[in-house]
């Protein structure tokens, strides 16, 4: 079942954070498949990003997790299920600016505490995941285009050149330019 957007009463209440309309429905983000009460004190969602359902189960039904700060119908997310949705965040946004205080609010955590979990659910962090998935598609584009090193490094999120070479050599074991030279020989 598809959630449908708001209306203008239930976006206020998720504006407002209204407790009094809690049991009436919840609202799901479709970039983080995660759902809440309206009460939620998570950040706030951008309007075109939300879902409301009646309930959890309808909402969970649909693919969507509980929040891990409001709880929504008393329903707690794993931390393992909480950090491979961080992990789907990162695979489909990399190319975006993400930042821990970026993902704590997608996630609805505070920095420090999301950095603890996923580090120990997981064997590393996630800035750690987000440059291998970066480096990851720039090999895909060095082998299948011929956008330049720095096209490159723009295309994955790397606006830095000298960095996104620096951690490609870090993670690769060559340059991205050697790298490239290997394919054509």
């Amino acid at each position: 079942m598809l959630g449908r957007t708001p209306t203008e009463f239930e976006w206020q209440a998720i504006q407002m954070r209204t407790s009094s309309v809690d049991r009436e429905f919840v609202y799901a983000i479709t970039t983080t498949k995660i759902f809440c009460k309206p009460s939620c004190p998570s950040c706030k969602p951008d309007v075109e990003h939300v879902r409301i359902y009646k309930n959890s189960d309808l909402a969970m039904e649909s693919g969507y997790y509980p929040c891990k700060r409001c709880k929504p119908g008393g329903l707690k997310l794993s931390n393992q299920d909480w950090t491979n949705q961080m992990n789907a965040y990162m695979d489909q946004y990399y190319q975006e600016h993400i930042t821990l205080r970026v993902l704590a609010d997608e996630f609805h955590s505070s920095p420090y505490h999301l950095q603890r979990v996923y580090k120990s659910v997981k064997g590393y962090t996630p800035t750690e995941y987000l440059q291998k998935v970066r480096i990851q598609r720039a090999v895909e584009l060095l082998k299948h285009t011929y956008l330049s090193v720095e096209e490159i490094g723009h295309q994955v999120g790397l606006h830095n050149t000298s960095y996104f070479i620096t951690l490609f050599k870090n993670l690769v074991g060559t340059t991205p330019k050697q790298y490239k030279k290997t394919l054509e020989s």
